[in-house]
């Protein structure tokens, strides 16, 4: 097999793709400013800076880059992480008794060949008090999450339900990541 590369410093990246039996792989993390053109979906906003991040990651010519960006959508417009707890606040109050969107950008690379793909999941929250608002933040769970939340973590208490993949909420889609790697001759159940 192909020696794999994460190009990213996610700790939950790193551990889903333990789980799903890549166990031995290099983490370089990418240096590269998030921006992307306007008037792009969501779907394509990840792609584009999914790319850009394997772009910016030196690798040999037998390794295989993998990628990935996720952002949190609500009514179209992105919600990054949070600056502070009062940025949390209000984009969990926002989130609160409504539906928004995650979308991941994945990229995996192969010398000059390279596929990029975007998973989107739907995630419903449930009605949520000021007060468990405010709890959650003091958890400081949500300081460094897209979206103020974690749905692997106390973040799970807020979620109602989810239409898509479960693990794209937590930034890396494997199903579709494994498909991907498949045509990359990486097959994960073989």
């Amino acid at each position: 097999m192909a020696r794999i590369v994460l190009a990213s410093a996610s700790p939950r990246r790193q551990e889903l793709l333990r789980r799903i039996g890549l166990a031995d792989f290099t983490v370089r993390v990418p240096d590269v400013e998030e921006a992307f053109p306007e008037g792009l979906s969501p779907q394509e906003t990840v792609k584009y800076i999914s790319r850009e991040k394997s772009q910016a990651v030196d690798a040999a010519e037998d390794e295989i880059v993998i990628t990935a960006d996720t952002m949190v959508f609500l009514d179209g417009q992105k919600l990054g992480k949070p600056a502070d707890e009062s940025e949390a606040l209000a984009m969990l109050t926002a989130l609160q008794g409504r539906h928004h969107t995650v979308c991941t950008g994945v990229t995996v690379r192969l010398g000059s060949r390279m596929e990029t793909e975007a998973e989107t999941t739907e995630v419903y929250f449930r009605p949520v008090s000021r007060e468990e608002l405010l709890a959650y933040i003091a958890t400081g769970e949500p300081m460094d999450k897209a979206g103020a939340y974690g749905i692997q973590g106390v973040g799970a208490l807020l979620v109602e339900g989810i239409r898509g993949d479960y693990f794209n909420v937590m930034g890396l889609p494997v199903l579709r990541l494994s498909r991907m790697l498949s045509r990359f001759g990486v097959h994960l159940l073989v």
